[in-house]
């Protein structure tokens, strides 16, 4: 399974991420949710680069021009809520793709919210038979919810291709995509991949609670 770590290349993407972590950055949401949308724009452009092409004439008012144009389905799948302002990057450059939502969100099993589990109530999706899948959540933790999503979608048909992008990851979350997504079809796009996480499982250093951070704090 191919994994693209934007972090390790001199790209804008850089400087998004830079200033999403900056706490002071963060007091600002439409600042905060510009950048996830950006980056979003970013990995899309990118991933536009691996689907597949043919050539088309178009009509201009002065002649024909011959053009290469993608000949891929798309489904952009999300996960709410963190996933919207991120999924929303994706359809600015995906304009007539398909899109799929599904809820996921944690159940912390014990007081000090150290166990948790993940749970899924919602779905909404196209067909993605023999579609390019690509999955949008901006945090790729424990891999969990991303997995959940992914069977959920599922329901729907099977995918020809899987494009699972976020934000931030971490080696543990990639390496439960490895052990749950088909090996073959599936490329994991990133900004940067941190060390680990705290007892929270959130990610560290991270950036804190994407969603929080887009919508303001939940109870």
């Amino acid at each position: 399974m191919k994994v693209i770590n934007f972090s390790e290349h001199n790209t804008i993407i850089n400087q998004y991420l830079a200033e999403m972590r900056d706490v002071d950055y963060q007091k600002n949401r439409l600042l905060f949710r510009n950048n996830i949308m950006r980056i979003g724009e970013m990995e899309a452009y990118e991933i536009s680069k691996t689907l597949n092409y043919e050539s088309k004439n178009v009509a201009t008012p002065l002649g024909i021009s011959e053009v290469n144009v993608p000949t891929d389905k798309i489904v952009l799948g999300t996960i709410f809520r963190a996933g919207l302002p991120f999924h929303n990057g994706f359809l600015n450059i995906f304009d007539h793709a398909g899109n799929a939502f599904v809820s996921a969100y944690r159940e912390y099993k014990d007081e000090e919210h150290t166990k948790v589990g993940i749970h899924v109530e919602y779905l909404a999706t196209p067909s993605i038979d023999a579609k390019t899948l690509i999955i949008a959540d901006p945090m790729l933790a424990t891999g969990g919810s991303m997995e959940l999503g992914y069977k959920a979608f599922l329901s729907k048909g099977v995918p020809k291709r899987i494009h699972v992008a976020c934000v931030i990851a971490t080696p543990e979350g990639i390496e439960h995509i490895k052990n749950v997504f088909p090996d073959e079809k599936t490329t994991i796009w990133c900004a940067a991949i941190d060390p680990g996480m705290n007892e929270h499982k959130y990610i560290v250093p991270g950036f804190g609670d994407a969603g929080d951070l887009c919508y303001g704090d939940k109870l």
